[in-house]
């Protein structure tokens, strides 16, 4: 059911925007006959003039919807307007069809400034760019930088692509990506997003992405998409419109009966419209969605907003979520030989470990030794087991990089004296990571990974928020996974899972009564990402993979956004609260009005347009930070 057909713009949005004044200008005419000029007859002719005006798109649209057997608002005051005729109320035919059209074109205005946030973050992209291109510099529109052009950036300038920087360095303000207010210092090798501002440095970038490709373009695609994605408790309103409206009709027809009264049943019809009713879920989701793009938080759709708002728990992975993502071998180093076993099988896997053990392997000066050059992936048949470790083979070998369960597993016997490295490590909280050479466990390293700045705030602030149970689920070893989970005081720790062991961990949480959010973005949280009520992605900034598939992406690593998208998530649903509350008490006091006499049908529709108007700007107060 649609509350105004001039909110969908097209034909009749372009009639109004003339009709309106126009009828308008017929009843301040009306008016002057009646009233100055003491010419009854073309008073009426005047008024009935100006509802005819006004009216006629809402007749039309009425008519079309009833032939697809949907009942309208617009059903309701052609009916009104064409009654009020009937029986000779001319001004109150024209004010009812001269408000409800003055309320549908204020409406839009207020949910264009509404959806305007997006625009906003489109016009962030420059018009121009400038290049240099076999070797010439030049100026281009954005959308016809070329992939192997060297976009020049100079201070003060914005962005006009993704990429990355090949030279000089700049604080870029990248607050419209990432919500982020502090600039952040881009040098060569740092991603940089267009629409992002070089404050004070020129930068020279290699694109990666241009024009539609962008992830500014992708924010705002999929924003778009989350605002007209419908809530449930938007599908159930919508639902009960459908039925209202009949209902409407029938109690003002069992009304005439009642009374004998035509102007009481038309006054029933006009203060029954649920138009706010109707607008209280949608304007303020769009305006909650609008508002969390903004913080650098993108909620997927109404639902998950909704969902968001209700969650209890929290699951975190561990690696690259509470923690930086970036380990170092912390022992281990030493042995070159083993270092740079690890690093030949780790060379073919993006897990966050492979990467620390290769820089160890390479500034270990392996490479020098001739043996291996631990930066070129030269393993073959390597094999990722998930949870457990890595397994590649090398002039027939097979090298085995993991946990003990992976040693267990390929029935490797681990020395006593490598065995007792699990205890050593697990003091100072890192992870014991054995290496098998063939048949022989030949060494073992410790690698360890530091908690994420901020995290412990983060985690605070969520719990005094309300969250009633924070958890760790990790692939990793107990030692350092309870050590972090100490370090930020979560309620559990649970260690050494697989997906599957995850994924139960989710529906416990979910059979204790909780709504899980599942926070992580790896190969093994897969599984309880798709069972948690919500999933939630960090960093997605230049990333396709999270912006599509999580229900709630952060644009930064900053676990803090978490935190502000469960505010901005329940702000919303308050806000939608309030909403209806305006749209039925409205209902009620004009039901209560009309049936004491102090109501007639014009009233009643100003009343009606008011509340309908007093929703959407009460939902753009999310918009304000």
């Amino acid at each position: 059911m649609q509350t105004s057909g001039f909110r969908e713009g097209g034909t009749l949005n372009r009639i109004t925007q003339h009709a309106l004044p126009l009828s308008g200008a017929l009843i301040l005419g009306a008016l002057a006959a009646g009233r100055v000029a003491g010419v009854p007859w073309l008073y009426a002719a005047l008024m009935t003039a100006a509802a005819l005006v006004a009216g006629h798109p809402i007749a039309v649209r009425a008519l079309r919807l009833l032939a697809r057997r949907r009942f309208t608002i617009e059903l309701l005051v052609t009916i009104a307007a064409l009654g009020g005729i009937a029986i000779g109320e001319w001004w109150e035919a024209a004010a009812v069809t001269f408000l409800f059209r003055l309320g549908g074109w204020l409406e839009s205005r207020t949910l264009r400034r509404t959806r305007a946030a997006l625009g906003e973050l489109m016009a962030l992209a420059p018009e121009t760019a400038r290049v240099l291109r076999e070797g010439v510099r030049m100026d281009v529109v954005p959308m016809e930088v070329r992939s192997d052009d060297t976009v020049v950036v100079l201070p003060g300038e914005r962005i006009p692509v993704d990429g990355v920087v090949l030279a000089g360095g700049a604080a870029v303000i990248q607050a419209m990506i990432t919500g982020e207010s502090i600039p952040a210092e881009k040098v060569a090798g740092d991603e940089v997003y267009a629409g992002t501002v070089a404050e004070d440095g020129m930068l020279e970038v290699r694109p990666t992405g241009i024009g539609a490709d962008t992830t500014l373009a992708r924010i705002v695609r999929r924003v778009e998409q989350a605002q007209e994605a419908k809530a449930p408790s938007q599908r159930l309103m919508e639902r009960f419109a459908a039925w209202y409206t009949p209902v409407v009709i029938l109690l003002a027809v069992g009304a005439f009966i009642v009374t004998r009264s035509v102007e009481l049943a038309l006054t029933l019809l006009v203060i029954g419209c649920p138009g706010a009713l109707v607008l209280a879920m949608p304007v303020s989701i769009v305006a909650g969605i609008g508002r969390a793009a903004r913080e650098g938080v993108l909620i997927k759709g109404g639902q998950h907003l909704e969902d968001a708002a209700r969650i209890t728990a929290i699951a975190f992975d561990k690696t690259g979520t509470l923690t930086t993502g970036r380990p170092q071998v912390v022992r281990g180093r030493e042995s070159s030989d083993v270092l740079q076993l690890a690093a030949f099988a780790e060379a073919g896997t993006t897990h966050p470990y492979a990467r620390s053990i290769i820089e160890a392997a390479n500034s270990m000066a392996a490479v020098a030794a001739g043996i291996h050059d631990a930066r070129e992936p030269a393993a073959a048949d390597t094999r990722t087991r998930v949870g457990r470790g890595v397994i590649a083979h090398r002039d027939g070998r097979r090298i085995a990089v993991g946990s003990r369960r992976l040693m267990d597993e390929l029935e490797l016997d681990v020395p006593t004296e490598l065995a007792g490295d699990v205890s050593s490590d697990a003091r100072i909280g890192a992870t014991t990571i054995f290496v098998a050479d063939g048949a022989a466990v030949v060494g073992s390293l410790g690698i360890a990974d530091a908690p994420r700045p901020g995290a412990r705030a983060a985690i605070r602030a969520l719990r005094t928020a309300g969250m009633e149970r924070m958890v760790m689920l990790t692939g990793d070893s107990i030692a350092p996974a309870a050590a972090i989970g100490a370090a930020l005081q979560l309620d559990e720790v649970h260690a050494e899972l697989l997906p599957e062991d995850k994924l139960a961990h989710i529906r416990v949480l979910q059979d204790d009564g909780h709504v899980v959010a599942m926070v992580g973005d790896g190969i093994n949280d897969a599984p309880a990402l798709a069972a948690a009520d919500v999933s939630i992605a960090m960093g997605a900034a230049g990333s396709d993979v999270a912006l599509e598939t999580a229900d709630i992406a952060l644009m930064t690593d900053d676990l803090g956004r978490l935190r502000d998208a469960v505010r901005i998530a329940r702000a919303t649903r308050s806000n939608i609260r309030q909403n209806v509350a305006i749209a039925l008490g409205t209902v009620v006091l004009l039901l209560t009005g009309v049936l004491g006499g102090s109501v007639n049908m014009a009233s009643g529709m100003l009343v009606h347009e008011a509340s309908v108007l007093l929703v959407t700007l009460n939902a753009m107060r999310l918009m304000r930070r």
